[in-house]
């Protein structure tokens, strides 16, 4: 393997790693489990993520990306007339750990690159233009107004542990998006 293939291989399970680390034990959990999960050492770890907030942005927006690719796909080709609300409820289900994240950045004034946001602002404006034509989604949403709403789902979904009102408030917002 060349070194830069295991460089990336490395990196990648670094940051993967991070992400289950950081979902279990919060922004809190050390580097060192992050490694010893990795199978790495500390030294590697440090060698792609100087600083614990550069390893707290980089799975954040690894997390952004990953939605963002999500969304380009989401209604597309033979999709199933319900794409749409299971993009949505995805999105709000797994949003806990991104707004953790999100909101641990924000604490250091650390901001996502703007490269990142700006693929995943198109890649929802998009999602959301194809679910208006579908009939889908009501005419009048905007994209914030969509972003709003998920970041509530989002936010409901932290604030309430029990998984049936997580999927009933998910349920009534995803009621009033509904076109008709």
């Amino acid at each position: 393997m060349s070194p830069r293939a295991d460089a990336a291989r490395n990196r990648s399970a670094v940051l993967q790693a991070a992400d289950a680390v950081f979902v279990e034990h919060g922004v809190s959990a050390s580097t060192e489990e992050i490694a010893r999960r990795a199978g790495l050492g500390i030294g590697t770890v440090f060698r792609h993520f100087p600083t614990k907030e550069a390893l707290l942005k980089a799975v954040h927006e690894q997390r952004l990306e990953h939605l963002a690719a999500r969304a380009q796909l989401a209604g597309t080709g033979d999709a199933a007339p319900t794409w749409f609300r299971e993009f949505f409820t995805e999105v709000a289900s797994t949003s806990v750990e991104k707004l953790i994240l999100a909101d641990a950045l924000e604490d250091l004034r650390v901001d996502a690159d703007p490269e990142v946001g700006a693929r995943l602002r198109s890649a929802v404006g998009a999602l959301l233009q194809r679910a208006q034509a579908a009939g889908t989604v009501r005419q009048d949403i905007s994209f914030d107004d969509l972003i709003a709403l998920m970041i509530a789902a989002g936010r409901a979904a932290q604030a309430t542990p029990d998984e049936q009102t997580r999927t009933h408030l998910i349920e009534v917002i995803l009621d009033g998006l509904q076109a008709g």
